[in-house]
Parts: structure tokens; sequence; C-alpha cells
């Protein structure tokens, strides 16, 4: 596995009327991503135009570190059980600096 670190890029597009479900359900999320051992950082931004468009800014200190936060009991049960349903669409980049 990279042993580089890993930068995870998520755009999230709420269905209309349930972005405090989701922010909420978020909050729990939030807290635990940046518990997590691998995790570096854990950022969640709003657009300006858009308000029911979410932008996720995650770091993990590398691969394997993402696959366990992927896994983990809350991801699961919380972000693809409950927040995924609430979403029009998810789209999610995962990458490495390139340092340039």
């Amino acid at each position: 596995m990279n042993q580089q670190a890993i930068n995870v890029f998520a755009k999230w597009q709420v269905k209309e009327g349930e972005l405090d479900t989701v922010l909420n359900l978020l909050t729990h999320v939030t807290e635990q991503s940046r518990a997590e051992e691998g995790n570096l950082f854990y950022r969640l931004h709003q657009s300006n135009t858009d308000a029911n468009t979410l932008v996720l800014f995650e770091g993990y200190k590398d691969e394997a570190a993402v696959a366990a936060h992927r896994a983990s009991e809350y991801f699961q049960n919380i972000v693809l059980g409950q927040i995924v349903p609430l979403l029009e669409n998810r789209e999610v980049v995962v990458a490495t600096e390139l340092g340039i």
C-alpha cells in the first residue's frame, strides 16, 4: 500500500429538505473521524451559492488509514446507512499530492 498521505475530496448534493438532518449526522462523523489514529484532518465546507452542496476535505496518513476509516462501524452505519440515502449525488476523489 502507498505510504504517502492521502487526501479525500467528497462532493455531496443533499436532497431538498434534508440538509439539517445531514449536518446533524455529520457532527458525529466529523468528531469520530478526527479521533481516528490515521486521520490528519477532516474539514467540511458548504457552497456559497447552493447550501445543499457540501464538500468534505479529508487527510489520512496513508491508504491503510483511509481503508480503516471506510471500514469503521460509524462510517458504515451513519455515512453509508443514513447520509447517503439523503443525497441526490455523491462524488468522491481519492488523491495523492503531487508536491509541485
